[in-house]
C-alpha cells in the first residue's frame, strides 16, 4: 500500500483521485442545499399548497443535516470513515430518488429529511478524511483544493436549479442527483482508504444524552433562525420560544459535557486551543457573511435590476469563479505563511468589495457588480483554505471527527443568522416605506459588519511560527491517518 502524502511538493496521484471522488460527493450534498430555494412557487403551484407548507421542502433538509452533524462526528470513530461515507451517499441517493418519485408534499418533505440526513454526513466525513490522510504539514493545500465546493455549491445550486425549472419538470431537481451518487458510490468503493480494524478506533461508547440535547439544540436554533427570517423577525412568539429551547439545550449539554469530561459526544476540551476556537469563530463568521451575500445579491438583481431567476444565478457565478481560482493558491501559501496574514486580508477585501453593493442603485455598472463578486470569491477563498488548515493542525487525531462537527455546526448556524438578518433588515425597510434600492444599500452595511468581524477574528488565527511548529510536530491530524492505497481499498 503507498501513503499518500506525496513526496516534497507534489500531492500523491492517489491523493488526487481521492479529492476527486469526494469532491463529488461533497458538491452534490452542497448542491442539494440550495437547488430547491429557486423552485419552491414552482413546487407550490405543482401540489396546490401554501408556501408556508411547501417551505418545510427546504427547511426540513435543512434540519436533518443539523440533526446528522453532532452524530456522524461519533460514528466516523465508531465505525470508519468509509463505511459512514459510503452509508451517507447510500442515504442521499435514496433520498434523492424518493424525492423524486414523491406524490404529495408531504411524502416529498419526508424523503427530503431522508435525503438531508445523508448529505449531513457527507461534507464533515469529506473533510475529516482528507484532514487524516494529507497530514499537518500538507492539510492548508488539501483544503484548498477540497474548499473550493463550499462556496461553488451555493452559488451553482440556484443556476442548476433554474436551469431545472426553465426546462425540465421538477421532479429533476432530485433526480439529478441519482447517476452522481450513483458514480460516486462507485468510485469511493476504489478511492477512499480502508478503515482502520475495529481493534484500532478509539471512540467512546456513544453518548446518547448528549446527543440527545445537542442535536435538537443546533436544529432548534437552526428552525427559530429560519423562521426569524420568513416571519416577523427575532420578536416573533414562536422565534422567541424556539431560541429559549436551544439555549437551554445547550447549556444542558454544557453542564453535561462537564460531568461526562471525555466522554462527551464533542468535547469542550477542543475550545481550550486558542486556535481550533479563532478558526471555528472565523468560520462561523464567515458563514454569516458567505450566505447573507447569497441571500441579498440574487434578491437585488431580481428586484432591483428586474432580471429572472436564471440571471440572477448567473450573475452571481463571478464569486464561485474567483473562489476556485484562490482557494488552491490560499492553500498552498497558508502552509509556509500561516494563516493568520492571509484570512484578514480576505476579509478585507470582501469588507471594501460590499461597499460597492452599499452604493448599488438601478443603473450601476454591471461589469463593476460582476468584478466586485469575482473580488469577494477571491476574498472567500483566501479565508476558506488558510482557515480549515489552521483549524486541523490544531487538532489531535482522536479530535479530528469533533472539530469537524464543530466547524459545521457553527458554519450552519452562521448561515441561518446571516439569511435571517438580511430578510428581517429588508422586511423593516420595506414596512418603513423605502424604496427597494435603499432596502438593499441598507441591508449591504450588515455584509460590510460581518467581513469586519471576520477580519478581526482572523488576527487571532496561527501565524507562521504555529504553522511552521505544527508540521514540524507532525502530531496533529495527520497522526493517526491509515495508508491509503492507490488501488481498490478494502474493509477489514
Amino acid at each position: 500500500m503507498t501513503e499518500i502524502r506525496g513526496r516534497g511538493d507534489r500531492l500523491d496521484p492517489a491523493l488526487l483521485r481521492l479529492i476527486a471522488v469526494l469532491l463529488m460527493g461533497g458538491l452534490m450534498g452542497l448542491l442539494d442545499g440550495t437547488i430547491v430555494n429557486v423552485g419552491i412557487g414552482t413546487l407550490g403551484d405543482h401540489f396546490d399548497s401554501s408556501l408556508g407548507t411547501v417551505g418545510w421542502v427546504a427547511t426540513g433538509y435543512l434540519l436533518a443535516v443539523t440533526l446528522a452533524i453532532p452524530f456522524t462526528g461519533w460514528a466516523v470513530d465508531r465505525f470508519g470513515s468509509r463505511r459512514m461515507w459510503l452509508t451517507g451517499l447510500a442515504l442521499f441517493v435514496v433520498g434523492s430518488l424518493a424525492s423524486g418519485l414523491a406524490w404529495n408534499v408531504e411524502s416529498l418533505i419526508a424523503f427530503r429529511v431522508v435525503q438531508g440526513f445523508g448529505g449531513g454526513m457527507l461534507d464533515p466525513i469529506m473533510l475529516t478524511l482528507l484532514a487524516r490522510v494529507a497530514g499537518p504539514e500538507r492539510v492548508g493545500r488539501v483544503m484548498g483544493l477540497m474548499g473550493i465546493v463550499i462556496p461553488l455549491g451555493p452559488v451553482l445550486g440556484p443556476i442548476l436549479g433554474g436551469l431545472i425549472i426553465e426546462g425540465l419538470d421538477w421532479r429533476w431537481m432530485f433526480l439529478v442527483n441519482i447517476p452522481i451518487g450513483v458514480l460516486a458510490f462507485a468510485l469511493s468503493l476504489r478511492v477512499v482508504p480502508a478503515d482502520l480494524p475495529k481493534s484500532e478506533r478509539t471512540a467512546a461508547p456513544l453518548d446518547v444524552l448528549g446527543l440527545a440535547l445537542l442535536g435538537p439544540a443546533f436544529a432548534v436554533l437552526t428552525f427559530a433562525l429560519s423562521r426569524a427570517g420568513e416571519d416577523s423577525g427575532f420578536g416573533a412568539a414562536p422565534v422567541i420560544v424556539a431560541l429559549a429551547l436551544g439555549a437551554l439545550l445547550l447549556i444542558g449539554y454544557g453542564v453535561h459535557a462537564v460531568r461526562v469530561g471525555s466522554r462527551a459526544l464533542i468535547g469542550l476540551g477542543l475550545f481550550r486551543s486558542r486556535g481550533f476556537s479563532a478558526s471555528v469563530a472565523v468560520m462561523g463568521l464567515t458563514g454569516v457573511m458567505l450566505f447573507s451575500m447569497l441571500f441579498l445579491v440574487p434578491l437585488y438583481q431580481q428586484e432591483v435590476r428586474g432580471h429572472g431567476v436564471l440571471a440572477a444565478g448567473l450573475l452571481l457565478a463571478p464569486l464561485g469563479v474567483g473562489s476556485f481560482l484562490a482557494m488552491p493558491v490560499a492553500g498552498r501559501l497558508s502552509d509556509k505563511v500561516g494563516a493568520r496574514r492571509l484570512a484578514p486580508l480576505g476579509a478585507l477585501v470582501i469588507a471594501l468589495g460590499s461597499l460597492v453593493h452599499v452604493r448599488a442603485g438601478v443603473s450601476t455598472s454591471e461589469v463593476l457588480l460582476g468584478a466586485c463578486a469575482f473580488t469577494t470569491g477571491v476574498g472567500l477563498g483566501l479565508i476558506g483554505a488558510p482557515t480549515m488548515g489552521s483549524l486541523y493542525r490544531t487538532l489531535p487525531g482522536e479530535s479530528v471527527a469533533q472539530g469537524t462537527s464543530v466547524l459545521y455546526i457553527v458554519n450552519q448556524l452562521g448561515a441561518s443568522l446571516g439569511i435571517a438578518v438580511v430578510a428581517l433588515l429588508l422586511q423593516r425597510q420595506a414596512d418603513g416605506g423605502h424604496a427597494a434600492v435603499e432596502s438593499f444599500q441598507a441591508a449591504s452595511w450588515w455584509v460590510f459588519g460581518a467581513a469586519v468581524a471576520v477580519l478581526v477574528a482572523g488576527g487571532f488565527l496561527p501565524g507562521k511560527q504555529e504553522t511552521a511548529a505544527a508540521g514540524a510536530k507532525g502530531g496533529s491530524a495527520g497522526s493517526v491517518s491509515p495508508p491509503v492505497s492507490a488501488g481498490p481499498a478494502r474493509t477489514p
